[in-house]
């Protein structure tokens, strides 16, 4: 569980790494928001940050805005601190794109309960994103179906896009996950029944 804090006052980042180290999480700091953002642009980046509001560089609010930007495929959690306690200065956090607002100073089982929801979150919105990707193979799948599909108007065969001709069944099996169990219907049995009385002594 990896969690990047930003904080340009020295003592408080000890702090914030102290406590999120002691509670098992693996902690990357930065101290000001333009290295936070740096850190967020690699390719193996937490995604829970901590950020305190005013930083140099960029402020913890901006990080958060461009964070939402990158859509929803790439789902962050950002916590924003600050002394500024007023409403106005929680709502403008989370107006800007951030998730939670914590002030300061804060108490240490508030933090850590809303780091915890953090990570709950964020592994909610992965789960959700691999799920949304499953359901769009399965509908792109049943898509190969649609549209207007060659057919032999005799021996019922199907063309494929290799202009080969295959059963029906083989078609289908080739463009979606339908698997075939073979039956006799009435009308074949009664047919079949007909020409075995037929010809049998």
């Amino acid at each position: 569980m990896r969690v990047l804090i930003a904080e340009d006052d020295a003592p408080s980042r000890r702090i914030l790494q102290a406590l999120l180290t002691r509670w098992g999480y693996e902690v990357i700091s930065a101290a000001d928001g333009s290295e936070a953002w740096r850190l967020l642009c690699q390719p193996d980046h937490p995604h829970l940050v901590v950020l305190d509001w005013m930083m140099p560089g960029m402020e913890g609010p901006e990080i958060a805005r461009r964070l939402r930007l990158r859509g929803p495929e790439k789902p962050y959690y950002t916590i924003i601190m600050t002394a500024r306690n007023s409403g106005d200065s929680a709502s403008s956090a989370l107006d800007t794109g951030a998730d939670d607002f914590i002030g300061k100073p804060f108490d240490h089982d508030e933090l850590r309960a809303r780091v915890a929801v953090g990570f709950r979150m964020n592994g909610l919105q992965k789960r959700l994103l691999v799920t949304i990707q499953n359901l769009q193979q399965s509908l792109d799948r049943v898509k190969q179906l649609e549209g207007i599909i060659p057919i032999c108007m005799y021996c019922k065969k199907i063309r494929d896009d290799d202009d080969s001709w295959n059963q029906l069944e083989q078609y289908i099996t080739n463009h979606s996950e339908a698997q075939f169990t073979h039956g006799v219907c009435p009308k074949c049995s009664a047919e079949q029944i007909e020409l075995l009385e037929k010809y049998l002594p």
